[in-house]
């Protein structure tokens, strides 16, 4: 009987500075993951400094390991590390060393198969008072829309007087590779439209469907009086007869003005036509409710993916509204796989979790940013933030306090662009704490796919002896101190 296989030996890679919080992950980490964890610290301060020339330099890696990680900043060719262990495989680690349980299936991942993004619901971004719009704005607006994922640009009339260049303006958009609808109930306005290539009319009732005969497009069916289906089957009936293809849309109305009644119309109209083509017009809860529209499109689209509704119409008029189209396009992916897999719609699309974080990382707790503190040798200030407070630690302080202001008073900082770093990372720390989001020094807050990366403050004056990163998010400036000469300090 053959003996059982020995654990994996795992070594991880890290300076002074880091050694005793890394320590304290693994414990926690190499049971659950089966490995044999150790620690290699070599003589840097920050890990983050380390270059993978200069760790081939200093790493004795020991006999017998399965695997090598590095800092999550020492990035570059390894090949010289790889020299030093032949056979055995190096990764790069994540750059907050509370990440790491990630690295062995722990802890917050994402359950996005490799074919995760398949969509069956078109998106119509509609530019409202679109006869208002110069051509170059209209233009721009269309092209954004469909950078962000709209599939047609809608272009919505005012009534009154027909609009005498909407011919021009589908051409346009037409040329620049764009797709177009036109939403206006003139029968003339819409007849240039289709002539110049719009390919969808919004709408069509009893009072303009026998127009719709001529104009050789698809047509989005309305019923004749809102807040009812009165018409529906009549208009249907009609069109068909005629061969014009259609898809219905029962209208969405506002929370307070029969939100929930005209859901049901939506799964009345289904049951009646169950093969038939749909449309939801979102707007009027996304641009109607004083609320982040996020939730409420994706929302939205869950109902219309369990339905077959295979197309929304969307505005992006209002502030809390104007990301609409982007949201539509993850939140369509997101229904389809929940949808089509069976599968809860759950830890699969970061990019729509924007206010809060899906999870916190762990927190070092007090005892640990304690030890941490003494273990600092430098003067540059450290800003964590958990436990509702915002900590700031260097080698002679450890201040804690839920007021960044009363805290820098404490710090002594007289340096300005010191003192504008600081503030700015205090800003953000506080901003995690109201908000509960994780908060690292020297990176930008996560706000789903709205977050823009935030350059390295050390990579910004281009020196590292400023008031910089903490170990767990350092990033090494182009001309920052060889680590020799940390070793020196």
């Amino acid at each position: 009987m053959s003996e059982p296989a020995s654990p994996p030996r795992v070594l991880f890679v890290t300076g002074r500075l880091a050694e005793f919080a890394l320590r304290q992950v693994l414990e926690e980490v190499a049971p659950r993951a089966g490995i044999v964890a150790e620690v290699a610290v070599l003589p840097i301060t920050v890990a983050a400094l380390m270059t993978p020339a200069w760790v081939a330099r200093k790493l004795e890696p020991p006999p017998g390991l399965d695997r090598i990680i590095l800092p999550g900043h020492c990035r570059g060719d390894l090949t010289a590390i790889e020299a030093k262990a032949p056979g055995v495989p190096i990764v790069v680690g994540p750059e907050d060393l509370r990440d790491i349980p990630r690295l062995f299936g722990q802890g917050q991942a994402s359950g996005r198969p490799d074919d995760y993004g398949a969509y069956d619901v078109a998106i119509l971004a509609e530019i409202n008072h679109a006869p208002r719009l110069p051509r170059a704005e209209l233009l721009r607006q269309a092209l954004a829309f469909a950078a962000e994922g709209a599939d047609l640009i809608d272009l919505g009339c005012d009534p009154g007087a027909p609009w005498a260049e909407v011919g021009d303006a589908v051409r346009a958009l037409i040329d620049a590779g764009l797709r177009v609808s036109i939403d206006s109930f003139d029968p003339d306005e819409v007849a240039r439209a289709v002539a110049a290539g719009a390919e969808l009319v919004l709408s069509v009732n009893a009072g303009n469907r026998d127009a719709a005969k001529d104009w050789g497009a698809e047509v989005v069916v309305l019923p004749d009086q809102p807040g009812t289906l009165d018409g529906l089957d009549a208009t249907v009936e009609a069109l068909e007869a005629a061969g014009v293809p259609y898809r219905i849309d029962p209208i969405l109305e506002p929370i307070g003005f029969g939100f929930a009644s005209s859901l049901g119309r939506y799964l009345e109209v289904r049951r009646r036509y169950p093969d038939a083509a749909m449309m939801m017009g979102v707007g009027n809860l996304s641009e109607l409710t004083d609320v982040d529209s996020a939730g409420i499109n994706t929302l939205l689209m869950g109902f219309c993916q369990e339905q077959a509704i295979h197309s929304v119409l969307t505005t992006a008029v209002i502030n809390w509204a104007r990301s609409s189209v982007r949201e539509l396009d993850l939140a369509r992916r997101l229904a389809r796989h929940a949808v089509v897999n069976r599968v809860l719609p759950k830890r699969v699309e970061p990019g729509l979790v924007m206010l809060r974080d899906p999870k916190l990382p762990p927190r070092f707790g007090p005892e640990n940013l304690a030890e941490l503190q003494r273990r600092i040798r430098d003067p540059n200030w450290r800003i964590f933030a958990e436990d509702g407070v915002v900590h700031a630690l260097n080698n002679e302080h450890l201040l804690s306090g839920p007021d960044p202001f009363l805290l820098f008073e404490q710090m002594g900082v007289s340096d300005a662009s010191h003192a504008f770093y600081l503030g700015w990372e205090m800003m953000k720390a506080r901003t995690a704490l109201t908000l509960g989001k994780a908060y690292r020094q020297d990176q930008a807050l996560s706000w789903g796919f709205l977050t823009e990366t935030e350059a390295s403050h050390r990579l910004r004056r281009g020196r590292a002896g400023g008031d910089g990163p903490s170990e767990a998010t350092a990033t090494a400036p182009p001309e920052a101190p060889t680590p020799e000469k940390d070793e020196r300090a």
